[in-house]
C-alpha cells in the first residue's frame, strides 16, 4: 500500500472489510472513489480522510445514543425457536437477523456468532442468553429475539439454568459504546422475572414485541 492509487483489494485489506463491502460503498458513493475503465480506484489520502471523519463522527454520536428497542427490533425478527441444541438455535436466529437490511454478509454473521459462542457462553443466567458480535459488514446495530419453546440445556450458563430466551445483537465495528450500552440495557430490563416470563409465554411475535417496547 505504498502507491497513492489503491485497488478494491488494497482498500478492503486496509479497512479490514470484505471486497464486496468496499465495492458496495463505492457504488453507493459512500466512500471517495472513481473508475478507471471498469475498475474502481481509490486515492489513499482521501480514504484516510474518509476513515478519520467517519470514526470521529461515529464516536461522538455513539456515546450519546439512547437505547430504544423499537429502533433496533421489529416483530419479524422475533422467532419461536423449536431447535433442541444451542448450535441449531443460534443458526436459526442468525438467519432471521440476517434478513435485516443492516446485515450485509449473512454467512459471516453466522460464522462469527458461532465462533463467539465457542470462546465463552453468552448465557447470563435466569434462562437468558445474549449472543452478540461487532462486524465491519454490519451498517448499524440491530437485534433479533429467539423464544425457545424447548429450553436449551447445552448453553452452559453459570447458574446451570436452561435457556429459553435468546437476544441476538449485531453492531457495526465502530459502535463499541452503543453496543455495550445496548447489551447492558437488555440485561437490566430482563432481570425482571415477570417481564421475562411474559415474553417467553407470548403467543405471537407482536405480543412479545409490544411487551418489550413498553419497557
Amino acid at each position: 500500500m505504498t502507491d497513492d492509487i489503491l485497488t478494491i483489494e488494497e482498500v478492503s485489506k486496509y479497512l479490514r472489510v470484505t471486497d464486496e463491502t468496499v465495492c458496495d460503498w463505492a457504488e453507493k458513493g459512500e466512500i471517495p472513489a472513481g473508475k478507471i475503465g471498469n475498475e474502481w480506484r481509490f486515492k489513499k489520502s482521501e480514504v484516510e480522510r474518509w476513515v478519520n471523519a467517519r470514526l470521529s463522527s461515529d464516536l461522538m454520536s455513539d456515546s450519546d445514543t439512547e437505547v430504544k428497542i423499537r429502533n433496533i427490533l421489529s416483530p419479524d425478527r422475533i422467532v419461536f425457536i423449536t431447535q433442541s441444541t444451542k448450535h441449531d438455535a443460534l443458526v436459526e436466529l442468525s438467519n432471521a437477523l440476517a434478513d435485516a437490511p443492516q446485515i450485509k454478509n449473512a454467512p459471516e454473521l453466522t460464522k462469527e456468532i458461532l465462533k463467539r459462542e465457542e470462546l465463552m457462553s453468552t448465557a447470563i443466567g435466569r434462562g437468558i442468553a445474549i449472543p452478540h458480535v461487532r462486524l465491519a459488514s454490519v451498517t448499524d446495530l440491530v437485534m433479533a429475539i429467539g423464544i425457545c419453546k424447548k429450553p436449551l440445556t447445552d448453553f452452559q450458563a453459570l447458574d446451570e439454568e436452561p435457556v429459553d430466551l435468546m437476544i441476538m445483537i449485531a453492531a457495526a465495528y465502530n459502535q463499541h459504546s452503543y453496543y455495550l450500552k445496548t447489551i447492558s440495557h437488555i440485561s437490566s430490563i430482563l432481570r425482571k422475572d415477570e417481564l421475562r416470563k411474559a415474553i417467553v409465554n407470548a403467543s405471537t411475535k407482536e405480543e412479545a414485541y409490544d411487551i418489550l417496547i413498553s419497557n
